[in-house]
């Protein structure tokens, strides 16, 4: 089966190839390839939520009704069941199931250029189904993200896209997913942008924008223009009201932070510190859901019902209290046993309790200056989703798609602002990205930590500098602090060794007695007892995180780390300057290195000024070789983008190859950088 799909892949990609299409049609026709899968996938998991939730709870009423009128040994036993199933399903074929799916997502875009196994969206959608339908307390928004970037890069990969583009078809289906799940294209396409590649800038905005439209299509198509949720008009009453949303939001990022401990300690607890097989903690966790059901039975599945009630104001004050707290463990419980769920419904969910309850009290005592609660349960909901998933744009515009009413506009910006920097002082990670960190994946630093770790200090060094002597008299030492760079200078011996440094703040004290100093002290009575150097071989990651420890602008370098011998400064300004320059090479060299590789008929293109990537047989000293071993980029200064195969008339290509990989004669290497590099390359061959 493996082999007939490479087979049908490469000749695919042939026919590509001979249609000559330019990468921007490309890139849209698999768009709408994506979009449309995913709209049936969404359709496809919804439909097969609601027959496995009446399979379990059986009646001719709602989700809700039916679970209420279920005797209630079935209530406690069924999501036991439904755990039972589960559990292996995600143990045995694909952990990365497991959970709420996103960060999954996320890990694949960071760490592995977009690739995601094709089994997780068969894996996924039957877990999230069975999990949801027998009452676990999640959403089926956040599998449907995860099936639709699955899909994107089971398509991507199968067209042998290089991992830039593979990223954004991942980030199509994404968006897809939510556009699909909500009827909200808008949302969709920014959820894409906002949380999955976490870069508005991104250059392919177009293909993630006709994915999500084509979802949405194809939902109106065989499901109608459904409403997620029977919204009443929204009501704006007064200026005065603008205070109350304040209040709200505040509110809103506190219950979000609570969400988020809440949820991470559940999965710390289901993972290490109960010890059972982790493919049956999900019983554990449903024989829980069940408990709590029998109180409070809104809990079980995705809750839309409630949410309903809650929005047309027919929710209990006291009741919609309670909800908030129980659905915040329901949904901890069912995700930290190993259950297969979303965290967007929880999210909307707890926002519509908070709102009811909040807006009941205040639409009490004002009444005239207020809205009714149905309206303050539809804001948080906003809220509740920024404060969680920290996409406060996202949040905005899917309430704002959901009522199509501009008036909501202004509460809700409010609302969902507050409670991002409320939750955000409150918990640094989002409910998306702690998970990541966790496994020490480190998201707002990685693209820069990985790129400076490139960048070595031989590059960008500078053998200009001003040192003193460490005999220097004062006058000296003064004199040339003055007429020097920087706050911190090195101080040598006769043979250039490093002795320390001075700093200027060293030597204020002394400047009012200048004159009677001058032949007492000398520089080496000056010198602070706190320095660093870095090595020529260091990365500028290196050096930098010695110069945030020290507070410095510039470190002292030296030829090794055994050694003392002053060669040169570091500057912060100069190490900044070669990660911008970096940057640009690396967006420019992917474009071009995506160009080469898809059309196939151009050996270089130049970019830049004496930059160039080109298309060259690999040298005879490097066939049988491992990149690694080669360390092409230490001695040649030049990046392996792609490798191309040619046999006969097939061609596949390998995008950032493994550092493992071993170079074969039948292979062309698309490499970039200098051009006088990429000609001493050439003139190996």
């Amino acid at each position: 089966m493996k082999q007939l799909l490479t087979s049908l892949s490469k000749r695919t990609n042939q026919l590509v190839n001979k249609a000559k299409l330019t990468e921007h049609t490309f890139m849209i026709i698999v768009a709408i390839i994506i979009g449309i899968l995913a709209g049936f996938a969404a359709i496809g998991i919804r439909a097969l939520i609601e027959a496995i939730s009446l399979l379990s709870f059986s009646g001719d009423g709602n989700y809700l009704e039916n679970v209420i009128n279920t005797p209630w040994y079935w209530v406690i036993l069924i999501p036991a069941i439904g755990g039972l199933i589960v559990g292996p399903l995600i143990y045995f074929f694909a952990p990365e199931a497991k959970g709420h799916g996103v960060p999954e997502v996320m890990q694949a875009i960071l760490l592995r250029g977009g690739t995601i196994r094709p089994r997780v969206a068969f894996i996924k959608a039957i877990a999230s189904a069975i999990t949801i339908g027998t009452g676990g307390s999640v959403g089926r928004e956040g599998p449907i993200i995860q099936i639709g970037s699955s899909l994107g890069s089971t398509i991507g990969q199968f067209f042998r896209v290089p991992s830039s583009r593979l990223k954004t078809l991942v980030g199509c289906g994404a968006a897809a997913g939510i556009a699909a799940a909500f009827n909200a294209p808008i949302a969709g396409a920014l959820f894409a942008v906002e949380i999955i590649l976490m870069d508005f800038a991104v250059a392919q905005f177009s293909p993630i924008v006709i994915s999500s439209v084509m979802a949405t299509v194809v939902s109106h198509s065989f499901e109608g223009r459904f409403a997620a949720f029977t919204v009443k008009a929204y009501e704006y009453v007064s200026p005065y009201e603008i205070g109350f949303y304040f209040l709200l939001g505040a509110i809103s990022g506190i219950v979000s932070y609570l969400f988020i401990k809440v949820l991470y300690y559940s999965e710390e607890y289901f993972d290490e510190k109960l010890n059972f097989p982790d493919y049956l903690k999900p019983v554990i966790g449903g024989l829980a859901i069940g408990i709590i059901a029998l109180i409070f039975p809104d809990v079980m599945g995705v809750g839309y019902d409630t949410i309903n009630a809650a929005l047309h104001g027919k929710t209990i004050w006291y009741i919609a209290l309670g909800l908030i707290f129980v659905k915040i463990l329901a949904t901890s419980i069912t995700l930290g046993s190993g259950g297969s769920g979303g965290i967007f419904a929880p999210s909307l969910f707890m926002g519509a309790m908070l709102g009811a309850f909040f807006g009941y009290f205040v639409h009490l005592y004002f009444p005239d200056i207020t809205a009714g609660p149905g309206a303050y349960a539809l804001v948080a909901m906003g809220g509740l989703v920024a404060g969680t998933t920290r996409a406060p744009v996202t949040a905005i515009i899917i309430v704002f798609e959901l009522t199509n009413d501009y008036h909501i506009i202004l509460p809700l910006m409010v609302t969902v602002v507050i409670s991002t920097i409320l939750s955000s002082k409150l918990s640094r990670e989002s409910i998306y990205t702690l998970k990541l960190v966790l496994r020490n994946i480190h998201i707002k630093e990685g693209t820069a930590s990985n790129i400076m770790e490139t960048i070595f200090i031989k590059d960008v060094y500078s053998t200009e500098y001003d040192s003193i002597n460490i005999s220097d008299n004062f006058n000296e030492v003064v004199n040339k602090v003055i007429h020097g760079r920087g706050r911190k200078f090195p101080v040598v011996d006769d043979q250039n060794d490093l002795k320390g440094i001075i700093v200027t703040n060293t030597i204020k004290d002394y400047l009012f007695e200048k004159d009677s100093l001058k032949d007492l002290l000398v520089a080496s009575d000056l010198l602070s007892p706190f320095y660093d150097k870095v090595s020529i071989n260091d990365n500028c990651q290196i050096a930098l995180d010695k110069m945030r420890d020290h507070d410095f602008d510039g470190l002292a370098v030296v030829e090794s780390p055994e050694s003392n011998k002053l060669i040169g400064m570091v500057w912060r300004k100069d190490i900044q300057d070669e990660y911008d320059k970096e940057v640009e090479r690396r967006d420019i060299s992917s474009s071009l290195a995506s160009k080469i590789s898809m059309k196939g008929d151009e050996e270089s293109v130049h970019f830049l000024e004496g930059y160039m990537v080109a298309q060259v047989k690999p040298p005879k000293s490097f066939i049988g070789y491992s990149i690694r071993e080669l360390n092409i980029r230490a001695k040649y200064g030049v990046d392996i983008l792609s490798i191309k195969t040619k046999k006969g008339s097939s061609e596949s290509v390998k995008a950032i190859p493994d550092p493992n990989h071993v170079i074969a004669e039948d292979e062309l290497l698309v490499i970039a950088g200098e051009s006088k590099n990429i000609n001493l390359i050439k003139n190996l061959i």
